[in-house]
């Protein structure tokens, strides 16, 4: 895998060890755009890898370093999510700008990244995640239209539960209990909900907890989750 050195000065130092990846979109025009404002001081943000359109892999914070990617954010109990992770930019002009599929040659590229960081740093499946899984009532990215099925054939992220699941009639309490448990931020039920939905039930993202959403996430708790994809 060639990786294009493209450094940004948007970085300090971890406080704490890697133990998750953080999956995001570039939410802009083009990959230039995205880029160059990876770069710039005064935006205050960075990535440790952009993935372009065509595949091109561009490294702009070393490993070791804290990159600024995650913003305000929490997952299983961490609130610096920046000095936990490595953070992955994906070029897409997102929901504002003209959201559209990730091309092939783009997640061929992406695949491989994640694979080496995630056995770099023993990184668990459960904390392979989107920027809308850690930041719920900011951010929609990677989005629905992400393949996680891909990363998770490969064992790379958690698969959508399929098989043999079961209702287990939680209360809404109880699911936003069981919610939190499993990773979630929840202060903000709805945005939590729809955020569980994007990532694990795309298909139909309305906020609202239903037999399904409480079967998937039920599943999810289990030892070892397993789906079709």
């Amino acid at each position: 895998m060639t990786i294009i050195e493209t450094p940004s000065p948007n970085f300090d130092e971890r406080t704490l060890g890697i133990s998750m990846i953080v999956l995001h979109y570039t939410g802009m025009q083009d990959a230039q755009s995205a880029i160059d404002r990876l770069r710039d001081p005064a935006a205050k943000v960075s990535a440790h890898y952009l993935v372009a359109e065509d595949g091109t892999v561009l490294r702009m914070v070393a490993e070791d370093k804290r990159a600024w990617h995650a913003g305000k954010s929490r997952w299983r109990g961490i609130e610096d999510v920046n000095s936990a992770s490595i953070g992955i930019e994906i070029v897409n002009p997102g929901h504002e700008l003209g959201y559209r599929p990730f091309p092939e040659e783009q997640i061929d590229a992406l695949l491989p990244l994640v694979a080496t960081i995630k056995e770099r740093y023993s990184i668990t499946r459960g904390n392979v995640v989107g920027h809308s899984d850690i930041a719920p009532l900011r951010k929609q990215d990677p989005g629905e239209l992400f393949p996680w099925n891909r990363l998770a054939k490969l064992r790379l992220a958690l698969p959508r539960p399929t098989r043999n699941l079961m209702d287990p009639m939680w209360s809404d309490a109880g699911f936003l209990i069981a919610l939190e448990r499993f990773g979630y931020d929840v202060s903000d039920k709805l945005a939590a909900v729809v955020a569980f939905q994007r990532r694990f039930r795309p298909d139909l993202i309305d906020g609202e907890i239903d037999g399904e959403c409480r079967s998937i996430l039920l599943a999810l708790l289990l030892p070892k989750p397993t789906g079709d994809d």
